[in-house]
Parts: C-alpha cells; structure tokens; sequence
C-alpha cells in the first residue's frame, strides 16, 4: 500500500479509512483489490469518498509530493 494504510490485525489485515486513497494519486486502480487471493477487499459503506476526496487526502498524506495518478 503506497499510504501504509494495512496493518496486520489478530487474525485478519486491517485498512485504515483514513490513510486509503483507493490508490488514487497513486495507481490507476485499487491494487489491494487486484492481488487480495480472497477478495476480500470490498467498499465500506460508511466511508464512500468521491475521487477528489481521495486525491486531497492523498496530497495530506504525502505533503511536497505530485500525484503520480491524478
């Protein structure tokens, strides 16, 4: 994850809403979405974001950085 946003939790990994950009700034598409071996990971209903809510969470986390994706 380019935010550290999945730690490894007791018995399952776990996503931290506020560090996941959905890869956007990052990547074309959710890459933790495209290697989980057990589609696991899915939307959380209480933390839908739009894409520019994404990106400026990913400018806060990565302070003097250029979005590699916009």
């Amino acid at each position: 994850c380019p935010n550290n946003a999945i730690s490894e939790g007791e018995t399952i990994y776990v996503i931290d809403a506020d560090k996941c950009t959905e890869c956007v700034g990052s990547h074309e598409s959710s890459k933790c979405v495209e290697i989980c071996p057990v589609d696991c990971c899915i939307p959380d209903p209480d933390h839908v974001e739009s894409r520019e809510q994404l990106l400026e969470k990913w400018k806060g986390l990565h302070p003097g950085e250029t979005p590699a994706v916009t």
